[in-house]
């Protein structure tokens, strides 16, 4: 029925990928050293918190961000927002110096994160005297939801952060902070709908606490550690630099322009790294739609980040390992709609083989093959299932090793919406459409503002 070996031979190579790229994050996540602390006092803090109609969230991260970390100050952006996002964030900015409040308007507003990040960073500068040090200026950028460790600054303040001259970013963990709401829907909505729901925020913290964690720590070691959009730390030198190449820190339109900015950080000589042992934490996705409208941004950007990959490989600041993992994560998209486009093929020949001589004929030959089948669903599922022990050990002690194994098992059944994701990520590519709104808050109504994607 194949007799083109590439079908065959394929999906054995993802999966070889797949099991030595766990591996190595499991390995990293593991055998971690634990991050030292350093001196906070050393650097100068300045926190940039993105906003457009956050008004259900904006008051709390502010007053957070100002109540664990007095030094800092924060600086609010409001993109034209249409709520009492300015009003809020004006009202703190007046009885508390460290806060300011950076006015967008359209035309202008409204063009992105990046836009939206890039008009914080002109205000800074000329906040900034003309002979501050800008080594020892950190800029962290948090959610409008995004709450920061209390240790947070002292830890990438230390010898594997900016304690390290070398360091020109930092990403820390990001944990969902909702995992314990019985009821992530509400009370008015039914018991199974809202199990599912708890359900998706818990996968959510677990891929991003343990899974994803390994990830950056496996970067770590290749030298290819990607910026998040919560959680991010950079130095100002290390933001200059990349102005002075590309005219602004933040790419305009980019749809992953926190990852990009790491791209363009290691590009220009800087080193990041991934410190698991502090944390943002920010509210988990429950409901279905925007979760899957969320990683189909994720996806189509990672498929924007794709015309990186020339300099990338030319690059003397990426070495051998750091050109490949980069790689890796910029073909997942791709792989995975070589990947459906296969299945698709398989499905077609299955068909027209039992048209043509009968259901035996046409599976006969795959259920004789079944030990096979077996060992690939082990090799495929294994390393998801274990995952959970992991996370049960560092963030769910009070949970029993059966319930872990089960999240192992919901993690894998989870990891399917990568598919679905990078289709819909290449189609709105293929369409031109690049425009998104804002993820709306859990507190939001469901009746108000835009739903987190163009039609």
């Amino acid at each position: 029925m194949f007799s083109n070996p590439f079908l065959l031979l394929f999906p054995f190579f993802l999966l070889l990928c797949f099991l030595l790229y766990w591996a190595g994050a499991r390995h990293a996540y593991t055998r971690r050293p634990v991050a030292e602390n350093g001196n906070p006092d050393a650097f100068e803090w300045h926190f940039f918190v993105p906003c457009r109609d956050e008004e259900a969230v904006v008051g709390t991260t502010v007053a957070r961000l100002r109540a664990d970390h007095p030094a800092a100050h924060v600086w609010v952006v409001d993109d034209d927002s249409e709520d009492r996002t300015g009003a809020i964030v004006a009202a703190l900015a007046d009885e508390d110096r460290r806060v300011h409040l950076v006015r967008r308007h359209r035309p202008h507003a409204r063009q992105g994160k990046g836009a939206a990040l890039n008009a914080a960073y002109d205000e800074l500068n000329q906040f900034l005297s003309k002979d501050t040090d800008r080594e020892r200026v950190v800029v962290c950028v948090i959610d409008a939801d995004g709450q920061l460790a209390p240790d947070a600054l002292a830890r990438v303040s230390g010898p594997q952060g900016f304690g390290d001259p070398e360091t020109g970013g930092v990403q820390v963990s990001v944990r969902m902070r909702n995992t314990g709401d019985p009821r992530p829907l509400g009370e008015d909505t039914g018991r199974l709908r809202n199990a599912f729901a708890r359900l998706l925020v818990r996968m959510q913290d677990m891929e991003f606490s343990v899974s994803n964690a390994g990830m950056q720590l496996l970067r770590g070691r290749t030298g290819s550690v990607g910026l998040g959009g919560n959680g991010q730390f950079t130095r100002l030198a290390s933001l200059d630099r990349i102005a002075a190449a590309e005219r602004r820190p933040w790419q305009r339109g980019a749809l992953l322009e926190d990852y990009e900015l790491g791209l363009h950080m290691i590009l220009s000589g800087d080193r990041i790294s991934h410190i698991a042992d502090t944390w943002v934490s920010q509210e988990g996705l429950p409901h279905g739609r925007r979760f899957l409208t969320q990683r189909t941004r994720w996806a189509q950007g990672n498929l924007q980040c794709v015309r990186y990959a020339p300099r990338i490989v030319s690059s003397r600041h990426y070495g051998g390992k750091g050109v490949l993992e980069t790689l890796y994560t910029f073909l997942q998209p791709v792989a995975h709609l070589v990947t459906l486009a296969l299945c698709a093929v398989m499905f077609v020949l299955l068909g027209l083989t039992a048209a043509e001589d009968g259901f035996g004929a046409a599976f006969g030959g795959m259920l004789a093959l079944w030990p096979l089948v077996l060992g690939l669903a082990v090799l495929s599922i294994g390393p998801f299932i274990l995952w959970g022990p992991v996370y049960r050990r560092d963030f769910a002690a009070d949970r029993s090793l059966l319930t872990a194994l089960l999240w192992g098992v919901a993690l894998w059944l989870y990891a399917y919406h990568l598919f679905p994701a990078s289709a819909r990520g290449f189609v709105r590519m293929l369409r031109g459409r690049n425009g998104w709104a804002k993820t709306r808050r859990n507190a939001e109504s469901v009746d108000s503002g835009p739903v987190a994607i163009e039609a």
